[in-house]
């Protein structure tokens, strides 16, 4: 499985180590982390929560499709559900080609893909303690 939702942190160096590839020259990494500030509000923590079945099969259908859009050969993205704290890392993609270009073309379309289309729900907790779901049709 090249994509995967997961409670505990990410692995960066285990996720890494898995593009490696004789045809590779180039690997692009991108990381998501929790930041402290959201549209003028000081955010103390995230909530994510996803229909985990169905985010899985969709995250992975996201990778298929970079695989046949781009001149990749491997490819792997992350994504954490929970309580994250600021700086926590909350999504990690990255990508092997035999060139930078196709490199920076799939991750971005990987993650791009991820943040619209994936069953993900990111609930925001603010210091003067209250709370927000952002980027949501709908709520959990």
């Amino acid at each position: 499985m090249s994509f995967r939702i997961t409670e505990t942190p990410i692995d960066t160096d285990a996720l890494k180590s898995k593009l490696e590839h004789p045809k590779s020259g180039a690997c692009l990494v991108f990381e998501g982390w929790v930041r402290d500030h959201n549209d003028g509000k000081s955010v103390d923590r995230l909530e994510y929560s996803a229909y985990k079945a169905l985010a899985n099969k969709e995250g992975q259908r996201i990778i298929e499709e970079a695989k046949q859009k781009f001149d990749i050969e491997l490819a792997f993205c992350e994504h954490r559900i929970g309580t994250l704290e600021i700086g926590d890392m909350a999504v990690w993609a990255g990508v092997s080609s035999g060139h930078r270009g196709s490199s920076f073309d799939a991750c971005r379309y990987i993650i791009d893909e991820v943040k619209a289309r994936v069953p993900i729900w990111k609930k925001e907790h603010y210091a003067e303690g209250t709370t927000d779901w952002i980027n949501c049709a709908s709520t959990p």
